[in-house]
């Protein structure tokens, strides 16, 4: 009878506190609830269907011109969508053309405006100095809703045909985007 007496006054304020404690875990999921929205962001993501039309409408721009190019359309977080080298290209150009759409999209900026400013401001010329970053024109970012949703990156010819290539790209984005 004695262990009895001793067992329930062990066990009945062990039994108060699980109640208390899983109160308090219901307070807490509460709480996730209703602070959600301060730890995440919603994205729009670049489609590959986009990023098709976006290559077409900067190689149609690129045989306006004449020029066979080397096109890279990235998505937000840098990584490639859509890579295409025309014929007789060279292969250094793929490169040139990842890291100028690279280059627009980490700076938000069209490269060849970013080139140009660089060479004119002291605080600026080390961006050259940067792995990924190349300054050359042909990157420009594409944009959706005022947020950089990817980049087109051009290779292959001078860096203000490069630059009007990716334009072109860029603007079907927005025709794209806002239909």
């Amino acid at each position: 009878m004695k262990i009895n007496s001793y067992l329930l006054v062990i066990l009945i304020p062990l039994f108060s506190l699980a109640q208390i404690s899983s109160k308090k875990s219901t307070d807490f999921t509460n709480l996730n609830t209703k602070t959600e929205g301060n730890y995440t962001t919603q994205s729009v993501q670049l489609t590959l269907k986009t990023a098709f039309q976006i290559t077409e409408q900067a190689r149609e721009a690129a045989k306006s011109l004449g020029k066979n190019v080397t096109i890279a359309v990235l998505d937000a977080s840098g990584q490639i969508i859509i890579l295409t080298r025309g014929d007789e290209v060279g292969p250094h150009n793929t490169e040139a053309a990842r890291r100028k759409a690279y280059t627009a999209l980490s700076t938000k900026t069209p490269t060849l405006l970013l080139s140009r400013n660089a060479r004119l401001n002291p605080d600026t010329q080390n961006l050259a100095t940067l792995p990924e970053l190349l300054l050359l024109g042909g990157g420009y970012p594409l944009w959706h809703n005022e947020k950089v949703i990817g980049s087109i990156g051009i290779g292959g010819g001078s860096p203000e045909n490069d630059d009007l290539i990716a334009k072109s790209g860029a603007i079907a984005t927005a025709q794209i985007t806002t239909h």
